[in-house]
């Protein structure tokens, strides 16, 4: 039983301790069928996707991994429910490049739409198949296709209503290839029809992780395998000079040092050997680069080149500013953060002379093959990366550049290695952060406080991003092994030919008007944006919702700052300039759920004491990826500065629900997740290098801390197209946050994080 398979459990595994090796089946063997026909992996063949067995349980494969969401679930759901089969028939084998369809990144949160969309995905490869097996049936029954109906894997004749002389699945087609291209015109079933789409079925990981069974990448052992750690340079762009390999020739473990252009680590027969010569290698490093001073980090940021992006640039806005009743300005700060992965990133690689194999938690496992074959010199086919699941990434922690570290280190000695960081490799060493933000707004009102026009401006930096073939050095350890990261190219921007709000610059208030049309939820018809990107001083990349969390920390913040300007109630004043419906039903569901009293904030002006408020946002995340609405209730000493998060109204909408426990999971995890990152998380450093290599210094939501009472409103529209959920809400919880510290206190803080430090700064500078 392989490690992708859902009921695989320690005890399993360690009965099988010859173990998980590089032979062990991660899916059926089709080797010997179809003429000896390996199983295909080309997106755009039936084949790729299903597996049916004489048995007649189904094998569906998918390029799309789950990294504890629940997404597997879901695509359990969706196999059993277009098949019309119990869903206990069902298997998944999630992201290895031997034997599954390539599907590029799992990423913002795009595996629920693709999964389900048109094209070559899941859902459609599944509609194909059925139609498939209909033909069969109807050739072999002598029965019309319509005249057929499909009752759990069986497939009868619709006058058959005492379902006697059904022919099942497996006798058509158990253990053969289908042979057939993906029907872009077959049809699936409509979501009104859904049967176990819909229910809240259980997680299939949650019970083993409970007990403690569950098998993640950090629990991987091959035959022969060693321990690695890496010496990371002491700052950014600091370079290997030499290294005294005799500072280690005395320490246990048969300790071999492996250099790489600048990538150096060390290799022992047991983790504590490779911790221990980690820590006493001598290695001389250049000097680094000169990082700016944080105090001065948005003014450094826009004094950069840069390269500029106009996502809606209509020629009126400077016209309508200049004759408005009244303009509004404000600005917002947003800093670099991490990931801060509960557990710490971990990969085992075997790499021999043309050969290799990657267990890794990568969220891209094609692009990580492509990427560490060119890394290593060999064939990208003749590397085979298996996606066992890890320490949560939503973005990129950890997981590919360890990958990449054991993988080099293995090549280096000849044998399999297991890397692990360390939590400090994992805080300052290892991962690319999520970028900071510095963001200008302004919107003038006519004289009855409408908006009339909308001009943002976001400064931010950009360093490398998700590794590829093309560009290994998009990451720490790419970079160190001698690939380039691409330079940022400056560049003025032009006239946008399309919308395209997949970064959420432009903010739900916007027409988004482009060449006469109109593109945004909103009314405001005159509209600039531009977004300026300089090269930053670290690594970044994806953040769970990258760059749409700092543009709508600033545009939901702002539009609470308009609204009280004019005395307008939060939720009123939005609605006033919405033009998308869905969007108005999320914000009135959250408010509703709330209990939300319609009034301008602030609630009041004591300036002593516990002062409590409420803050609303909302927005469509990406522009077409879920609908999302927060209600944030609060409660600020201010005495001290600290806020005490209360209570959350949450309403979310994508689509057709697939799973509602998981949806509401998302939706509560995400909100949740943004209060921390609004109330504590910030990359710190000196000259002397990154700061926060433990939990006192980067401080995320832990275990103990309170959780907020939630309510969850989930909107189920069968008749709109999937959606994601996974990165919705948590755009919304430091503009939420924020607001509700406006309400209950009338102190605006624009600075992420909200730390008692600012918020006391903020109480002191209040009118």
């Amino acid at each position: 039983m392989a490690m992708n398979y859902t009921d695989f459990s320690r005890r399993g595994f360690l009965k099988g301790m010859g173990a998980l090796v590089v032979g062990f089946k991660m899916a059926p063997d089709l080797s010997a069928q179809s003429g000896g026909t390996a199983k295909p992996t080309a997106v755009d063949r039936v084949d790729s996707w299903i597996v049916v067995g004489e048995d007649e349980t189904v094998t569906a494969y998918a390029g799309k991994c789950d990294f504890g969401q629940g997404f597997r679930t879901v695509q359990h759901q969706l196999v059993a429910d277009e098949l019309d089969i119990p869903i206990d028939r069902v298997s998944m084998v999630i992201c290895d490049t031997s034997v599954c369809p390539d599907q590029g990144v799992s990423s913002g949160s795009q595996g629920h739409p693709t999964q389900f969309g048109p094209g070559n995905a899941l859902r459609q490869a599944l509609a194909t198949a059925r139609d498939a097996l209909l033909q069969m049936a109807s050739a072999e029954m002598s029965v019309p296709m319509d005249q057929l109906v499909i009752d759990a894997g069986f497939i009868y004749s619709k006058a058959d209503t005492a379902r006697r002389n059904g022919i099942s699945f497996g006798r058509l087609i158990g253990k053969r290839q289908f042979n057939l291209s993906v029907n872009a015109r077959a049809v699936p079933k409509d979501p009104k029809d859904y049967k176990i789409l819909g229910l809240s079925i259980q997680r299939y990981d949650v019970p083993t992780k409970v007990t403690g069974e569950f098998q993640y990448v950090q629990h991987v052992r091959v035959p022969g395998m060693k321990h690695g750690k890496v010496v990371r340079p002491p700052l950014p762009g600091a370079k290997f000079v030499s290294v005294d390999e005799s500072s280690v020739s005395r320490l246990p473990g048969n300790v071999k040092v492996v250099v790489k252009n600048d990538f150096v680590g060390v290799v022992a027969d047991k983790e504590w050997y490779a911790t221990q010569a980690a820590e006493a290698l001598k290695v001389t490093w250049s000097e680094g680069a000169t990082l700016p001073n944080q105090a001065e980090l948005y003014d450094w940021i826009r004094k950069q080149p840069t390269r500029d992006a106009f996502t809606v640039r209509t020629t009126d806005v400077d016209e309508n500013l200049s004759k408005a009743a009244r303009v509004i300005r404000a600005t917002y700060m947003h800093p670099f953060q991490k990931h801060g992965s509960l557990g710490t990133s971990c990969a085992v690689a075997d790499i021999k002379a043309t050969t290799g194999t990657i267990w890794c938690s990568s969220q891209g496992v094609y692009p990580q093959r492509d990427s560490v074959a060119r890394i290593l010199g060999l064939t990208n086919t003749n590397i085979r990366v298996i996606y066992v699941e890890g320490s949560g990434c939503y973005g990129i922690n950890g997981a590919d550049n360890v990958a990449y570290d054991a993988a080099i280190l293995s090549q280096g000695v000849g044998a399999p290695v297991r890397v692990q960081y360390s939590r400090a490799t994992e805080l300052v060493a290892a991962e690319n952060f999520g970028p900071a933000y510095s963001m200008d707004v302004s919107a003038g009102l006519d004289a009855s406080g409408n908006m009339i026009a909308w001009d943002y401006t976001a400064w931010t930096v950009a360093k490398g991003g998700r590794p590829n073939a093309n560009n290994p050095g998009n990451i720490i350890t790419g970079a160190l092994a001698g690939f380039a990261t691409p330079a940022l190219v400056p560049a003025e921007g032009t006239n946008p030919t399309a919308f395209n709000n997949g970064g959420n610059s432009a903010c739900s208030y916007g027409a988004g008007l482009i060449n006469g049309v109109v593109n945004g939820t909103g009314k405001v018809r005159s509209e600039r944006v531009l977004t300026r990107t300089a090269e930053s001083p670290f690594f970044t990349g994806p953040l769970r919702s990258p760059a749409r969390l700092q543009h709508t920390f600033a545009h939901e913040s702002f539009i609470d700052e308009v609204a009280a300007a004019v005395k307008a109630d939060p939720v009123e004043y939005r609605i006033r300039h919405l033009a998308d419906e869905r969007l108005i039903a999320c914000l009135k569901g959250a408010a509703d759920a709330y209990g939300w009293d319609t009034r301008p904030s602030p609630r009041g002006n004591e300036k002593v004491g516990k002062a409590r408020g409420r803050g609303i946002s909302c927005c469509l995340y990406e522009g077409d990826n879920g609908y999302c609405a927060l209600v944030c209730e609060v409660e600020v000493d201010q005495a001290t500065g600290v806020v005490s998060v209360l209570r959350l109204s949450i309403a979310g909408e994508s689509g057709p629900i697939s799973n509602p426990d998981g949806f509401a999971n998302q939706l509560q995890g995400g909100a949740l997740q943004g209060i921390g990152r609004a109330l504590r998380e910030e990359v710190t450093w000196t000259n002397a290098g990154l700061r926060g290599t433990d939990w006192t210094r980067y401080r995320s939501y832990q275990f103990g801390d309170v959780i907020p009472e939630m309510d969850t409103v989930m909107i189920d529209r069968k008749d709109k197209e999937q959606m994601g959920a996974g990165e919705s809400t948590i755009t919304l919880s430091g503009s939420a946050l924020a607001n509700a510290i406006f309400d209950a206190t009338g102190a605006r803080i624009r600075q992420i994080p909200f730390t008692p430090a600012r918020v006391l700064a903020a109480l002191r500078a209040r009118q």
